[in-house]
C-alpha cells in the first residue's frame, strides 16, 4: 500500500485544500470543524506521507495529479467539489 492510500477522505479532502492554497481557518470553515482539528489532521497526513511541512505536502499532491490525485486512491472523485467548496469558503 502506498503511503498516499492510507489516507482516509477527510485526510484526502484537507491535503487537496492545502494544495488549493487554502489556509487552516479556511479549511476548518469549509470542513466545518475547529482549526485546532485541522492541524491534529495535517500532523497525521504528514506521518502517513512522510512530508514535513504544508509546501511539502502541497508539492507531494501536485507530483501525484493535482486535481486528480484523489480520484486515483479509490475512486474518490472529489476535486470538482473540493474545488468549489475552496473558492466557496474563500471570502473577498
Amino acid at each position: 500500500m502506498s503511503p498516499r492510500e492510507q489516507l482516509n477522505y477527510t485526510e484526502i479532502r484537507i491535503a487537496t485544500l492545502v494544495w488549493q492554497g487554502c489556509t487552516n481557518p479556511e479549511i476548518a470553515g469549509i470542513v466545518g470543524t475547529s482549526e485546532q482539528v485541522i492541524k491534529n489532521h495535517l500532523r497525521n497526513i504528514f506521518d502517513k506521507l512522510g512530508v514535513w511541512s504544508r509546501l511539502e505536502l502541497a508539492l507531494y499532491v501536485a507530483s501525484h495529479g493535482g486535481p486528480r490525485w484523489a480520484e486515483s486512491l479509490g475512486g474518490h472523485s472529489a476535486s470538482a467539489p473540493l474545488a468549489a467548496a475552496a473558492t466557496a469558503g474563500v471570502a473577498d
